[in-house]
């Protein structure tokens, strides 16, 4: 039986899994960082992280598949063990703040905000970003950070994006490098999320009636990383990712936003 869900939840929901499987096939996961405040415009925002997390691995093993034997290895060795540190800390944050709603929305409302700033500011530096490997201590920060973000709000985009970026890999070993990480990534937290009580057995048929959304999503983004430049599309999600940060910040609608 189907959990008694608020208005428009069904909307965002399916957004939100048709963006996370453009973003992993096709872009490397940066825009799939919408998914958890575009759902948590309607559900809390653990809850919101809990029910994308079986939907992010199901599109994670559709993924895979195109990128399994394409990635960076150097990067791997770094990023994903700093990962493991991200996630404890990552779950622990869940544990002290699960019954404060409030501060849970206004943190994922603030990463929307400064994932938004990170891609204006990248755009601006992008002719001056050093192009080469960053110091393997920055990886092993910036590897951390995509844990714990990732555990909080499936946004672990942006730091392995700013690892990543300066070495100017081929598109395809960047998109499947990410692919590769988050797919390990996304299957550990399966731990303290079910240790956290997070996994509820009444979202499965939410799940299963979601799921054939993550393969359209992911043939879609394979199709646009072929055929089309992404520039217009990820200023498109970068400004609804700008207002849906504000209005979990603000507690308030984005119309109330445009309108004052």
């Amino acid at each position: 039986m189907l959990p008694d869900y608020p208005q428009y939840f069904w909307i965002t929901a399916a957004a939100a899994v048709i963006l996370v499987g453009i973003a992993k096939a096709g872009f490397g996961g940066g825009i799939g960082v919408i998914a958890t405040p575009l759902l948590a415009l309607t559900l809390p925002v653990a809850d919101a992280a809990a029910l994308l997390l079986p939907l992010l691995i199901i599109v994670d093993l559709i993924s895979v598949r195109h990128y399994y034997n394409i990635y960076d290895p150097k990067s791997m060795k770094i990023l994903l063990p700093a990962a493991v540190l991200g996630i404890l800390v990552g779950a622990l944050f869940f544990t002290v703040f699960s019954h404060n709603e409030e501060i849970l929305r206004v943190g994922i409302g603030v990463l929307a905000l400064a994932f938004v700033a990170y891609q204006v500011g990248r755009s601006l530096l992008m002719g001056k970003l050093s192009k080469k490997r960053p110091p393997t201590a920055a990886g092993y920060a910036l590897g951390s950070l995509a844990g714990f973000s990732s555990t909080l709000a499936h946004a672990g985009g942006p730091p392995v994006s700013i690892y990543l970026l300066p070495q100017e890999l081929p598109r395809s070993i960047f998109v499947g490098t990410s692919v590769l990480f988050f797919t390990i990534v996304n299957l550990m937290k399966l731990i303290p999320y079910g240790m956290l009580g997070l996994l509820k057995v009444g979202n499965i048929t939410t799940i299963l009636i979601l799921a054939p959304l993550c393969f359209v999503g992911v043939r879609l983004g394979l199709y646009l990383n072929k055929r089309f430049n992404d520039i217009w599309f990820n200023r498109f999600i970068y400004t609804l990712l700008f207002f849906t940060g504000l209005q979990l910040i603000s507690g308030r609608s984005i119309i109330s936003i445009l309108a004052q």
